[in-house]
């Protein structure tokens, strides 16, 4: 590949934007921007699901980062039931911006890196106008009908990338299934950051965090209603155990969740928790709870729980059961009797617990490590 190739992100979500997405996307920048060959721009929003606000205009180096002021704080989430009202919130000041960036920039982008469908169908009108290579990384598993008419939406989308990247084998044989070819689509997995993401001895965790000497359930996400929050609240209330449910995030939930916090002695909020604290937050758990409600594209917080040395139990959905397997968590119906009585089993049952402890760290280095970014740079390469 020749010296500083050009990659455009284009992304309706980045950071300060919080969520599994953003936290792969600063990843995926901070890999490229440790090799020399790559100039990164990132056109993004300003924050839509976060209450944090970031420079419209960022440059560090060979990244640039533009983040549009747009209509922001949960409006999203309002318009998430109604798909075309949201592809409308999402998709034209979007691609307004990219052309223009392209028209001024375009002689220093070699490739559109599209996360997700509205991005991508940006990237499908701006690909051939500008000719650009287009990559396209799909998060999410949309539990598409064949022959319906966003299915066939989606397949003329995709079908003018030149590489098309899903999480799991799962979001691959959805796309399959509407028509796509099987050798145009990649299966790729997040990474962690190994040296950030790594066990901290229990104690030490806890006493940095103040938090009691007790067996712990921890949930790290976006409070919102198909995450599942609900869930572990509801069994917190029915569990009489000595057990403590520490939730961290924010989102329209968030109420339900401090109202909880406040009524339920076995009940913590911590509020919104920087990336840098969630390492600690983990060793300090004995397990990290993912009650997602819908078919997850893989589970962020499953990989870096396991970094830590945390085990899961995780809703049995979507791309979940490829993240986490039985020697390192449990995976169950995301409901509340399924999700309490796991809770339950590995509370009685130390050595089980134990045995899954000892075996995260390494399942995790296995899988999980930054070699996992090449699967994406190889799709950069035109072939």
């Amino acid at each position: 590949m020749s010296k500083e190739t050009g990659i455009l992100i284009l992304t309706p979500f980045y950071e300060p934007n919080t969520g599994g997405v953003e936290t792969h996307l600063k990843d995926l920048t901070d890999y490229l921007r440790s090799a020399s060959e790559y100039k990164i721009f990132v056109l993004t929003y300003q924050p839509l699901t976060t209450k944090a606000k970031a420079p419209v205009f960022e440059n560090n180096g060979c990244l640039r980062i533009i983040r549009i002021p747009w209509a922001g704080y949960n409006l999203f989430h309002k318009l998430e039931p109604y798909p075309i009202l949201e592809f409308l919130y999402l998709t034209p000041l979007l691609f307004l911006n990219a052309f223009i960036l392209l028209l001024v920039r375009g002689r220093s982008i070699t490739v559109i890196h599209a996360q997700g469908f509205n991005a991508a169908f940006i990237g499908r009108l701006l690909s051939p106008l500008f000719s650009k290579r287009l990559v396209v990384s799909i998060h999410a598993i949309y539990n598409l009908k064949p022959f319906s008419r966003l299915s066939k939406l989606i397949k003329w989308t995709l079908s003018g990338a030149g590489k098309v990247l899903t999480l799991s084998s799962a979001s691959k044989e959805e796309l399959v299934r509407i028509g796509l070819k099987d050798k145009l689509i990649g299966v790729y997995t997040y990474w962690v950051d190994q040296r950030r993401f790594f066990p901290i001895l229990r104690e030490a965790a806890r006493n940095s965090l103040g938090w009691p000497d007790k067996f712990t359930v921890f949930f790290a996400g976006r409070l919102i209603e198909k995450k599942g929050a609900d869930i572990l609240l509801e069994a917190a209330e029915q569990i009489r155990e000595d057990i403590a449910f520490v939730f961290a995030g924010d989102g329209p939930f968030e109420g339900i969740v401090r109202k909880a916090s406040i009524g339920l002695i076995n009940v913590k909020y911590l509020g919104k928790v920087d990336n840098k604290d969630l390492p600690a937050c983990y060793s300090a758990a004995d397990i990290v709870c993912v009650p997602s409600k819908y078919d997850e594209g893989f589970g962020r917080v499953i990989l870096e729980s396991l970094s830590c040395g945390t085990p899961v139990v995780a809703s049995d959905r979507g791309g979940i059961p490829e993240a986490v397997d039985e020697t390192v968590g449990v995976l169950v119906e995301p409901d509340v009797q399924a999700f309490k009585s796991a809770i339950l089993k590995l509370f009685y049952d130390r050595e089980k617990l134990k045995a899954l402890k000892d075996n995260c760290r390494a399942y995790a280095l296995k899988r999980f490590g930054v070699a996992n970014a090449r699967i994406i740079t190889d799709a950069y390469i035109s072939r």
